[in-house]
């Protein structure tokens, strides 16, 4: 698909917010970041992507000071392998009614790495679903979100499906969409 520049954010600051980052080199940075500073905050931190994302998250955290089994153990972070939670998280009407979300906890912060879904494996209605269903159950709470996608290897029309509806999904949760810095 060529170089992919094009960045969706949505940066007001208000409990609601969500950024789509769609740039390899970026997301894995601005992610990082994102649950680094969650975890700093006291933020109960969910992570949703391929497990070869996951174990580069652990690296980053492990990196920082942070002990990735010891939060992993105490649920302040949480992380789901895609594709196979989708259907775990969402088999009931409660999303993560199995004991994984802290109801008494502070602020919850949610990273979706959308990347896995390049791969044509899963329809691009089913990720547009479980895209909105996430921000749902995130917007319900009250939480911060971001999510990322590697716009190298999603076929453009999927790529811009993608981006219009977490568009549609930020501005049903309540949030502003700001234009693009990039």
């Amino acid at each position: 698909m060529g170089s992919t520049t094009a960045v969706a954010r949505s940066v007001v600051p208000c409990s609601k917010a969500c950024q789509l980052i769609v740039r390899k080199e970026d997301a894995l940075a601005l992610s990082s970041h994102f649950i680094v500073t969650g975890l700093e905050a006291g933020h109960q931190v969910f992570a949703m992507a391929e497990p070869g994302r996951l174990k580069e998250f652990a690296c980053r955290l492990s990196a920082k000071g942070f002990r990735p089994e010891t939060l992993l153990h105490n649920r302040r972070l949480v992380f789901l392998t895609a594709p196979n939670c989708i259907s775990t998280i969402f088999k009931s009407n409660e999303p993560l009614s199995r004991g994984l979300f802290l109801r008494n906890g502070s602020l919850l912060r949610w990273v979706s790495d959308w990347s896995w879904a390049c791969d044509g494996s899963i329809e691009l209605r089913s990720v547009l679903t479980f895209q909105r269903r996430i921000h749902d159950f995130v917007h319900s709470i009250a939480g911060l979100s971001l999510c990322t996608v590697d716009g190298e290897g999603m076929e453009r029309s999927s790529l811009l499906a993608l981006m219009a509806d977490h568009r549609r999904a930020v501005k049903l949760g309540g949030t502003h969409e700001q234009p693009s810095l990039t």
